[in-house]
């Protein structure tokens, strides 16, 4: 509480940042948080309560009266607006009909219909607050206008100018850098139609899926995006904080799905809604450890004339399982960046292999050694190696294999992969250095 007393005394309103306020309470133990959040600015609160993690979200909400949190929500920006009333309607419906209630006519609109889309569609994240400049309008027109807003605080991150026509069709898009070097005694029209190529805007449609949009941001580098109907119609804009808002939440889930466990699940309080997904996972991995011990079942009598195997069988499993988790998590991380294009999975399959292929040899021969020389028996060591040679080589093909598979098929493909690869190099593991044994020494 001290520390958040401090920070709100020794700042000046306007200097106070939301995402500060919500490190400093997330420091604190559960006595002096629900102490220090009813000293939260009350224009912070959805602020500070949209930055906070979800388990945080109820005690700040429960902590004010509906019409403070609605004052601070009508100084958000329409797309925060709505993440917000989403989110407390998820925690207390009858609390966010309340703050709904209270909230403008015009933002009310804004919210409703944005809540009309689907959670992977563009038109979910676009702010529909956006100023947009006539064709036909003057240059010094448009500053005036654009200064005054800006002046009124109705603008927020804005670099970038729509142009549309009369109709409020979208038709271009002027950087401001270059909105200065105009002749402001010429309409935008003139200006433009020296080059308009050059003020050409890169659209997304409001139905688009989202993570289409994020790679259009960044293979054009964009600040800022319009986002139009299925007519050209201007309808908002999504700019680059909510874009690295969803990179931050792909990699999160890319983390989860590698580990087996739901996202929402564990940022979730309720301790049987997590164990439960990752009951899931640990279930299906029993099996496959089973399908695995099945395999050394097989080699029994192998086992047993030469107990060395024994020792050595779980350097073959964990050095396959390694290697394949690095194919696997490149591949996926490619995947999910967009670098790997439909045609080009040959190239990332021959790739992993030979880097397989070639750390295989390499350690083929240390084990091969070590093997040889521990045990006093030479040809253990040639086992062995053949072994880790094999089981290196197919997991570099299966840690590439399997993602791609999955992506063809419309699968996530993080979620499960490391089940299937593990499973896969366990058993070929298993089985090529007790296969081999068989064969060459019996």
């Amino acid at each position: 509480m001290d520390k958040l007393a401090h920070y709100l005394n020794t700042h000046p309103a306007d200097e106070l940042h939301p995402s500060e306020i919500a490190s400093l309470l997330k420091d604190m133990n559960e006595k002096s948080f629900d102490d220090a959040v009813t000293h939260i600015p009350k224009e912070l609160i959805a602020d500070v309560a949209l930055e906070l993690p979800d388990r945080y979200f109820g005690d700040v909400v429960e902590s004010f009266t509906p019409e403070e949190i609605a004052q601070s929500l009508s100084d958000m920006e329409s797309d925060d607006q709505t993440d917000f009333i989403q989110e407390l309607e998820e925690v207390d419906d009858t609390i966010a009909k309340e703050v709904f209630e209270q909230l403008h006519a015009d933002d009310q609109a804004d919210i409703l219909q944005l809540k009309q889309y689907d959670e992977d569609e563009a038109g979910a994240y676009m702010q529909v607050e956006v100023y947009a400049a006539k064709l036909d309008h003057k240059v010094q027109e448009v500053v005036k206008e654009f200064a005054e807003l800006k002046r009124q605080d109705q603008l927020e991150n804005v670099n970038y100018l729509f142009v549309t026509d009369e109709d409020g069709h979208l038709r271009y898009g002027v950087g401001l850098d270059d909105l200065l070097v105009f002749d402001f005694n010429r309409t935008l029209r003139e200006n433009i139609n020296e080059n308009p190529e050059k003020y050409k805007p890169v659209i997304g449609h409001d139905h688009d899926n989202i993570h289409e949009i994020v790679k259009k941001f960044k293979e054009y580098d964009l600040n800022s995006m319009p986002i139009v109907d299925e007519y050209g119609y201007l309808l908002g804009r999504i700019t680059s904080d909510d874009i690295y808002d969803i990179i931050s939440e792909q990699a999160t889930d890319q983390m989860y799905n590698l580990a087996g466990v739901n996202d929402d699940a564990e940022e979730d309080d309720d301790l049987y809604k997590a164990g439960k997904t990752r009951a899931l996972w640990l279930g299906v991995n029993l099996v496959t450890a089973i399908a695995a011990s099945f395999v050394i079942g097989l080699f029994e009598g192998t086992i047993q004339s030469y107990v060395a195997l024994a020792v050595l069988m779980p350097i073959v499993a964990s050095m396959g399982g390694n290697a394949g988790t690095q194919s696997l998590t490149v591949v996926v991380r490619q995947l999910a960046l967009g670098e790997i294009a439909k045609h080009d999975a040959y190239r990332t399959i021959k790739k992993e292999v030979i880097l397989s292929l070639a750390n295989g040899l390499l350690f083929a021969v240390i084990i091969g050694i070590i093997a040889a020389i521990w045990f006093d028996k030479g040809m253990l060591g040639v086992v062995i190696a053949m072994a880790m040679i094999i089981n290196l080589l197919s997991a570099g093909f299966f840690g590439s294999v399997i993602p791609l598979l999955l992506k063809k098929f419309g699968v996530d493909p993080a979620i499960g992969s490391t089940v299937i690869l593990t499973t896969v190099t366990d058993i070929v593991g298993f089985f090529a250095f007790l296969g081999l044994a068989t064969i060459i020494l019996l």
